[in-house]
């Protein structure tokens, strides 16, 4: 790995572990095996490497999330799609997710969740879509896109960050059935 890489890898690991604002740029420049002023020439700050670690990290995700919120007339399968999709990253990148969730988490003031929230939001659009493309095939969608968007997010990822926490294991795996399992309670309530 080049110095770049080092220093995001090593921000992701003093992130998760010890939280944004408790790790310093020294910290991370000392572990990365850098100087100052090499952290700052690929960064420029901490604020930088943090929206660089999230940009880098979320881009695949976003893409495959783009492909699995095509609604094509099947909305459980849309949906199973993903809410997969959100759980089989969790799976490849445990650390990154964990951190994900608690900067959004953060104080709303705080700069780790500015620099978290567009990718937070961008997420929901995409889930909202699906609501929208589906809302010809469901009678009781009026105008409620949002809301189910909003409620789908925080069934999947509550059940995914709940899984995290009771796992001795760092890579937390969902199943196929559990997935389904979600998406049909989800839609059950939507439904009713």
């Amino acid at each position: 790995m080049d110095n770049r890489e080092v220093i995001l890898e090593t921000a992701l690991e003093l992130f998760y572990t010890r939280g944004y604002d408790a790790v310093g740029v020294q910290e991370i420049a000392e572990r990365s095996g850098v100087t100052k002023p090499t952290l700052y020439y690929y960064f420029k700050s901490k604020y930088g490497l943090l929206e660089q670690l999230l940009d880098s990290r979320s881009k695949p995700f976003a893409e495959e999330m783009r492909q699995a919120c095509r609604y094509e007339g099947d909305l459980k399968g849309t949906l199973c799609r993903a809410a997969g999709t959100a759980a089989a990253f969790v799976e490849r990148e445990p650390a990154f997710s964990a951190l994900f969730v608690a900067l959004y988490h953060s104080a709303k003031g705080n700069e780790a969740y500015r620099a978290v929230r567009p990718l937070v939001i961008r997420l929901q659009r995409q889930i909202e879509q699906i609501f929208e493309a589906a809302s010809g095939d469901l009678g009781n969608m009026h105008g409620r896109q949002r809301q189910f968007s909003l409620g789908f997010i925080g069934l999947v990822l509550y059940y995914i960050v709940m899984k995290q926490e009771i796992s001795s294991d760092a890579a937390v795996k969902i199943s196929r059935e559990e997935i389904e399992a979600l998406v049909h309670q989800f839609m059950h309530g939507i439904y009713s």
